[in-house]
């Protein structure tokens, strides 16, 4: 019987000494993810308020070539092209989220739930602009040297498509950085 109340007073230290080491390994732990946590929102923040000032950019840009359309959809003379550079080209806005995709990658499960589905809405919003894009460069390459109204109003839609995207993207993103 003193064996084993001499093994309960050897033993019970120790045990005590693992749950504290285990207490504070586990507190040190969650600190360093939020940290770490921190640190990804501040530079997703960053990120998504540059996004933002480029779409505020672009986007004027992007009206100003509808316009150039606009006052040129009737005139068979001027090519698709001619009217590009009349309105100073084709500009598009970039949508960074590096740092987005680097959580995503890597600690995702640090991020709670609502935060995930708003920066993945953000993302796909980010991929359906980028395959619009895509398809009016396609659209602007195929028809370089046309000058009928059909593939003017054609170009003039797409345009204006983008242009409706990048604004519900804009809102999605200062929504995000507002909550």
């Amino acid at each position: 019987m003193k064996q084993i109340k001499q093994l309960f007073r050897e033993i019970i230290p120790v045990i005590i000494g693992i749950l504290i080491a285990l207490f504070i390994n586990n507190w040190n732990d969650e600190r360093k993810e939020k940290k770490y946590l921190d640190q990804m929102f501040s530079s997703i923040e960053k990120e998504l308020e540059e996004s933002i000032l480029d779409i505020k950019t672009v986007i004027p840009k992007q009206l100003a070539s509808v316009d150039t359309l606009d006052v040129y959809i009737n005139n068979e003379e001027v090519s698709l092209y001619s009217i590009m550079m009349r309105g100073n080209g084709i500009h598009f806005p970039t949508i960074k989220t590096n740092s987005w995709n680097a959580i995503a990658n890597s600690r995702i499960e640090l991020i709670e739930y609502e935060q995930l589905s708003a920066l993945a809405d953000i993302e796909e919003r980010k991929e359906n602009l980028s395959i619009r894009i895509e398809r009016q460069m396609e659209f602007i390459f195929q028809n370089f040297e046309k000058t009928d109204r059909a593939k003017k109003i054609i170009l003039r839609m797409m345009t204006l498509d983008i242009v409706n995207a990048e604004k519900e993207l804009q809102s999605q993103i200062e929504e995000f950085i507002k909550e």
